[in-house]
């Protein structure tokens, strides 16, 4: 089958939006050993694309390189052999900087400082002026649902893990980047923080934003992006939309009753019947032409829903099998 891997070279430009995130075989190798005569390749000739407005997920496994690539992207490492483009400047090039924002995995914040503070410092460092940081900060606290008593009296050493992270979260859009990069943006929130954090990424979708960013939770994954790409041993196993990788949701999963248990079974696979009348099967056929069958055998439908592999279950066997193509 054809494989789906998204480089620049090969997947074309959707019309009028520009690539924010362009590399090129970007490859990073660690020396490492006594003597550093020892080599760990880290990241191997990765290429792919994320254009303006994009919310792009990267998945892996732990080791598979995915956090290497977000330091290659926002220049705080080099790259070994290849190329990339950030916001349309070379990676590492320092007026983009001023334009992204970034959330790290396990942030370092200055914990004798309150989260008040910490914002300050980070608005200090873009220079962003008093008059506007007043109004900024309690936004965006109001937006990581963190309260601004806490914020402005309780050092952070007293925080949460989910509390440093919704911290975290507010500084990294402190300047109000174009693009931001999350690296695991739920680690440590319960379920009503994750609920949260998926309410801003959207809302910062839903604004413009271009947002990258790591996850291991691929149920948030699957309602938030919009494109998703496998990091596999440090290759790039496979990208695309979840369309593209999942299926073309071909197949319905279908709930009903009456009808004739014989057309039933012609029309419908792993078709099973329940002792109220009731079944339910799969159809891989054209639906309107099953509906008007069910029609003349006096059937109903219950319940029809979109039958496609879940990501989890793409996830595994791609890593599983990390060279085999989509």
């Amino acid at each position: 089958m054809t494989s789906v891997i998204d480089t620049p070279e090969s997947q074309p430009q959707p019309i009028g939006v520009p690539p924010v995130v362009a590399t090129y075989d970007l490859r990073k190798v660690y020396r490492t050993g006594f003597w550093l005569n020892q080599k760990i390749v880290s990241l191997k000739g990765c290429s792919l694309t994320v254009y303006q407005g994009e919310t792009f997920g990267l998945l892996g496994p732990n080791g598979a390189g995915k956090t290497t690539l977000l330091k290659l992207l926002l220049g705080i490492i080099r790259p070994t052999a290849g190329r990339g483009l950030l916001l349309g400047k070379l990676l590492g090039d320092r007026q983009v900087k001023q334009s992204i924002g970034y959330l790290p995995e396990n942030p370092y914040l200055y914990d004798y400082l309150t989260g008040w503070e910490f914002l300050e410092l980070a608005a200090g460092i873009f220079q962003i002026p008093r008059s506007v940081q007043r109004r900024r900060i309690p936004e965006l606290l109001e937006l990581v649902g963190l309260p601004v008593a806490d914020a402005r009296k309780k050092q952070m050493r007293r925080y949460s893990k989910g509390m440093l992270q919704r911290v975290g979260m507010a500084q990294a859009l402190i300047n109000d980047p174009e693009v931001i990069f999350l690296d695991e943006p739920m680690s440590g929130l319960d379920p009503l923080g994750r609920y949260q954090m998926r309410e801003i990424i959207l809302g910062l979708k839903a604004a413009g934003k271009t947002i990258f960013f790591n996850s291991h939770i691929l149920s948030e994954v699957e309602q938030i992006c919009d494109r998703i790409a496998i990091l596999a041993k440090g290759e790039l196993v496979c990208a695309g939309s979840l369309d593209e990788l999942l299926g073309n949701n071909h197949a319905y999963q279908i709930k009903g009753k009456g009808g004739d248990k014989e057309v039933l079974h012609k029309w419908l696979s792993n078709l099973t019947f329940s002792h109220d009348g009731s079944w339910q099967g799969t159809l891989s056929e054209d639906y309107y032409d099953f509906l008007d069958s069910l029609r003349l055998m006096e059937g109903k439908i219950v319940s029809l829903d979109l039958a496609r592999h879940s990501l989890e279950d793409f996830f595994i066997q791609k890593i599983q099998q990390p060279n085999t193509s989509v």
